[in-house]
């Protein structure tokens, strides 16, 4: 038997299939770091990502191919401190198993599985023995002692290796040895080589064990162990130079626990556990460009916490220009205010949300603000409010929201027509480069001006007005009737009212509204509705 690329996505879509199956059992063991009960889920959501990928490769993809395929779409995918650990060790099996000239032997997989083990312990700031990093150790050290077996017998030993292993991670971590159980992800891991060795040594087993208490000690059930530490779990995927990554490090090891970064090559999967979910965001920013940032409430709210919200319906706006302030006040939204190239402060946009209202809907306005904002939202509801976050990522599609907003319709009907209102609007924005660096349309360099359509480079030019007027016509091209033109600060003088006159001459069935938004980075914001 060999470990080739069919082989690969046979055991990626049974590791993926024996998840789900147990995935139950295994959030129901989570009481570390955190007890929030989805270690199992996390794990299922990784490996079914890295599964759909290998799925989706043509019949004849090589072994290369394919482990390049898993471990980046388990990088992509990977959810929760378990799964992102879980990336790297596909990572690090594909860097020896997908690299040519092939090799599919007991010795290739021993070094393949030490080399994950090297890999996943790096990327965690602060390993902690009793967990997936101990047990994922000891199962490479048993392929290595069986790698002359073959890829049948190492496969066998690694899997077996890491069942003993799990077994005294209940005697090696305290919060482990007070609740009676193993650690949950070391415990997914167990199934993830359970299934490898099942796809190699074609003995499929009927069902995957996962065992909840130490060998020899049945310990009656503890209660789930009081949350403490942070109280959020930060993840965002990370473009940016490996250099950045050192710096960012520090800077949120500082914020909180729990961090873990893997990726390199530029793209980076971050984990963190904090207090503060916005300073973790603009760590990310300073390092990078974060991307499908996730923001999770790690503990339920206690009864001292909550808070009854004031009576009415308010919209919650969040912006960090004056002139967008304005707008936004002049509808009727409460503004929520951030310092330019930052997130607000979960902890204040929370208590806004509750002071505003018994149903609140809340404007993000911004990519990087829609999470913190959906955190700020489940805090928030702890209080007993009807809270709603429309998708807005941009402040013409916040705008739009608001001018539907209707506090005399049902609260579900408000939040449906403000969401469609928001996602009917398309926009884009006109950004100078502070740097060097490759877009999707080319190189641009610094002071070169960048036309965005839905947050992608889509046209580079030296002149800003000539920049806008190819965003307006790309963005008119799919039709509209009424063109949003918000200035910036540094916009040049007379800019919107320039292209107002070229879009009566050009699109005379278009609606054209000019607004001063006087915001810094921006020198034009362009909605298309």
């Amino acid at each position: 038997m060999v470990l080739d690329a069919a082989s690969v996505r046979r055991w990626c879509r049974l590791a993926a299939d024996a998840l789900g199956r147990t995935r139950g059992e295994i959030d129901a063991l989570n009481v570390f770091p955190v007890p929030d009960g989805d270690t199992g889920t996390n794990l299922h959501l990784t490996v079914l990502a890295a599964a759909e990928a290998a799925d989706a490769l043509p019949s004849g993809a090589c072994e290369a191919d394919t482990w390049r395929a898993v471990a980046q779409a388990a990088l992509l995918g990977a959810r929760g401190n378990s799964g992102v650990i879980l990336s790297q060790v596909l990572r690090g099996m594909a860097d020896v198993l997908g690299s040519p000239p092939a090799r599919t032997g007991g010795e290739a997989l021993a070094e393949a599985l030490e080399h994950a083990s090297v890999l996943a312990r790096a990327a965690v700031e602060h390993p902690v023995e009793g967990t997936i990093l101990s047990v994922l150790g000891e199962a490479a050290s048993a392929a290595s002692e069986a790698s002359a077996t073959g890829i049948e017998g190492t496969a066998r030993a690694a899997a077996d290796g890491a069942r003993r292993a799990l077994r005294r991670t209940t005697g090696q971590l305290d919060v482990l040895a007070r609740s009676g159980v193993v650690d949950a992800g070391a415990a997914g891991l167990c199934v993830v080589l359970d299934a490898l060795a099942a796809v190699v040594t074609d003995e499929y087993p009927e069902h995957y064990e996962v065992p909840a208490r130490a060998a020899g000690g049945t310990p009656p059930p503890a209660a789930r162990p009081e949350p403490q530490g942070p109280g959020y779990e930060v993840m965002y995927l990370l473009d940016a130079p490996d250099a950045a990554v050192h710096d960012l490090r520090e800077r949120l090891d500082g914020l909180g626990d729990s961090l873990v970064v893997v990726g390199g090559d530029g793209l980076w999967n971050v984990h963190v556990h904090v207090d503060d979910a916005g300073a973790a965001i603009e760590a990310g920013l300073a390092a990078g460009r974060p991307h499908r940032i996730r923001v999770a409430y790690l503990h339920a709210a206690s009864q001292d916490e909550q808070h009854r919200p004031h009576a009415g319906r308010a919209v919650i706006a969040v912006t960090a220009a004056d002139g967008l302030a304005a707008l936004f006040e002049e509808a009727g939204a409460r503004v929520v205010r951030r310092e330019p190239g930052a997130v607000p402060p979960l902890a204040v946009l929370a208590e806004a949300i509750l002071a505003a209202g018994d149903e609140v809907v809340v404007l993000p306005n911004e990519p990087e603000v829609l999470a913190l904002a959906e955190a700020a939202a489940e805090r928030a509801r702890d209080g007993g409010a009807r809270i709603a976050v429309v998708p807005a990522k941009a402040s013409v599609q916040g705008l739009a929201a608001l001018a539907v907003h209707d506090p005399l319709r049902r609260f579900g009907d408000d939040v449906i027509a403000m969401t469609r209102a928001a996602g009917a609007t398309r926009f884009g924005h006109l950004e100078v480069a502070a740097q060097e660096a490759v877009t999707s349309v080319g190189l641009c360099r610094p002071g070169d001006v960048l036309g965005l359509i839905e947050g992608d480079v889509a046209t580079i030019g030296a002149d800003i007005a000539e920049v806008a007027r190819r965003v307006l016509d790309r963005m008119l091209s799919g039709g509209g009737e009424l063109v949003t033109l918000i200035a910036g600060r540094n916009a040049p003088p007379g800019l919107a009212e320039r292209l107002e006159d070229q879009l009566r001459d050009g699109r005379p069935d278009v609606e054209v509204a000019l607004y001063d938004g006087a915001q810094r980075r921006y020198p034009l914001l362009i909605g298309v509705e």
